[in-house]
């Protein structure tokens, strides 16, 4: 049995076998040890390596040594940045604790819902609590829940809990937790905000870095389409139609494009529907049903879609817009190409120069170079386009992309070419 050797009870070794786990992950085999053994673990692995298993597997066998309290006293913390991706760690651990001896009584907390059914479900209170920060805060203030017997606190996608609306709520959450605890950081990406929290709250933890490991890495085709930014959505039908996909994630930029485009796209009888962060939960829960039952070809999403959703047989990733950062492009892409499966993930790069910068910056922390494509019938107008075996620029050590406006230096040096007056004053 591959996952007995790991420390796990023999019901768990058998459940991990039933949810379609032939044999451990490397990220699972490396965690599920040293959670067991009671240490804090630090890891970043790529989307799709089954990162929820490996801190769900030991957190249930865990409980199942535990003595029973009543009420019940919550064990286990686990924090989410987004709903569904609330929705599907609570389903993960359903699955793997179905057949277990002691039922564990899980409660998946979000907002976007009525707080009264899940006052409800808290009464008797809970072993294991999946939350966002939000709701569980709203949950605590009305002393629906108590924290102070969490013995293991887990990050999962740590780096956007770490972003701007999501760092106060968090200090309060650490606040209230005690002080001798399991704290686990699970993340694709590890960017310096997490490894500062991590060096301040985790106590010599285990660190685990298999997000640049070539083992097992997804098998994702990238591509790179240069096009008018107004052409864009008939590129996105055309390709639709020609290449006959049958499911596509478009990423968008904001709200308004995914109504917008969803739109467009339903008007030629393209089976299409938006997803954002201002739908209402049950629309959104309705959106994804629909999407992995194939009922929905076409989701034109924000990025609230590219952390921890997963949707197995996925074919295609479309950056419509491209994303902010290159942690965000790994995230989206990594939507497609899971559990050993193939995928494609296609940017439209739009042919002004800051649009292509940017892709180029993407590039560079990816050490990689895409060739640029153009699609008969779609060629870019403008004459800024690049040639796909340019060499990129290098990158601003700070960052950013330098643009073509000249700086104040700039200026100067050019009037002293010109022989403007030099100020002779000392």
């Amino acid at each position: 049995m591959p996952f007995t050797p790991l420390g796990l009870c023999p019901a768990l070794a058998n459940a991990a076998l039933e949810h379609a786990y032939s044999s451990p992950s490397e990220i699972q085999r490396a965690a599920i040890p040293a959670i067991l053994d009671g240490r804090d673990v630090l890891a970043s692995a790529q989307t799709g390596s089954g990162k929820t298993a490996a801190f769900c597997l030991p957190l249930l066998d865990f409980l199942q040594t535990r003595p029973r309290t009543t009420p019940r006293q919550v064990q286990a913390l686990i924090l989410v940045p987004t709903r569904e991706l609330a929705v599907q760690v609570g389903e993960t651990l359903r699955t793997l604790s179905e057949h277990l001896a002691h039922p564990v009584k899980l409660a998946v907390l979000f907002g976007g819902i009525s707080i009264n059914p899940q006052m409800l479900h808290l009464r008797g209170g809970a072993d294991v609590v999946v939350a966002t920060p939000g709701r569980l805060l709203d949950l605590l203030d009305k002393n629906a829940l108590q924290l102070s017997h969490v013995r293991s606190l887990v990050l999962d996608e740590a780096d956007r809990l770490l972003e701007l609306g999501f760092a106060d709520e968090l200090s309060q959450i650490l606040a209230l937790l005690p002080a001798h605890r399991q704290s686990l950081f699970f993340s694709a990406t590890m960017p310096p905000q997490v490894e500062l929290l991590a060096n301040a709250i985790l106590h010599e933890p285990l660190r685990i870095d298999i997000a640049s490991s070539t083992i097992g890495a997804p098998d994702i085709l990238q591509r790179a389409i240069v096009v008018d930014a107004k052409m864009r959505t008939q590129l996105l039908r055309h390709l639709i139609e020609e290449q006959k996909w049958t499911r596509v994630l478009v990423f968008v930029a904001t709200k308004y494009a995914a109504e917008l485009v969803a739109a467009k796209l339903r008007r030629v009888h393209i089976n299409a529907e938006p997803f954002h962060g201002e739908l209402s939960q049950g629309k959104r829960s309705q959106v994804l049903m629909d999407f992995k039952a194939s009922r929905v070809k076409v989701v034109i999403a924000t990025d609230v879609a590219a952390r921890g959703i997963d949707i197995s047989n996925l074919p295609v990733v479309v950056n419509y817009d491209l994303p902010r950062s290159s942690d965000d492009y790994t995230h989206r892409i990594g939507r497609t190409a899971r559990a050993g499966e193939s995928g494609i993930a296609l940017s439209f790069i739009c042919s002004d120069a800051a649009n292509q910068a940017h892709f180029r910056l993407i590039e560079q922390r990816h050490q990689q170079k895409i060739t640029r494509e153009h699609i008969a019938g779609f060629e870019p107008s403008e004459t800024t386009v690049e040639e796909s075996n340019s060499t990129p620029p290098a990158a601003d050590p700070n960052g950013g992309i330098k643009g073509k406006r000249p700086s104040k230096k700039d200026k100067l040096r050019a009037l002293a070419k010109q022989g403007a007056p030099q100020d002779t004053q000392s």
